[in-house]
């Protein structure tokens, strides 16, 4: 079950899933930004992180760009030829990949969770209607 789309994510980021593995790297737009990239700070094999929180940072000529991964899980695998050589993620963004992650999670754009949404709806909907029935007419005739 192999697949070879390469999704992007973050604007800047791609990532590729193979059964549970995510393969993360930084994308073709992410990468036209970037004149130099000096040094790749990835977290250690064996670490858990978490899903749209920082879990790295591509140090560039313009300043640090941060990684982050698409679904929570645990670092499998680094990159260690781009940490030794980050022009190598320049010349392929692909090969030039940064890491992999372990997870059973499915990845979901943010556009998706749209029946959160409709909850929340609901319950602003019954608040409304006990309002309603407190505003008595009589009430704010004596207030006058």
């Amino acid at each position: 079950m192999s697949s070879e789309q390469y999704r992007n994510f973050m604007g800047y980021l791609w990532f590729q899933k193979e059964d549970n593995v995510y393969t993360i790297g930084i994308n073709e737009d992410g990468l036209d930004e970037i004149e130099t990239i000096n040094t790749v700070d990835l977290p250690p094999e064996g670490e858990q992180i978490e899903a749209d929180v920082v879990c790295g940072s591509v140090e560039t000529d313009d300043g640090p760009l941060d990684i982050y991964s698409p679904v929570s899980g645990k670092v499998i695998e680094i990159n260690t030829a781009v940490v030794e050589d980050p022009a190598l993620i320049q010349e392929d963004p692909y090969d030039g990949w940064l890491l992999k992650i372990e997870s059973h999670e499915e990845y979901e754009d943010s556009d998706s969770d749209d029946s959160d949404d409709e909850d929340e709806d609901e319950d602003e909907e019954d608040e409304d209607e006990g309002q309603d029935e407190d505003l008595d007419p009589d009430r704010e005739d004596d207030r006058h």
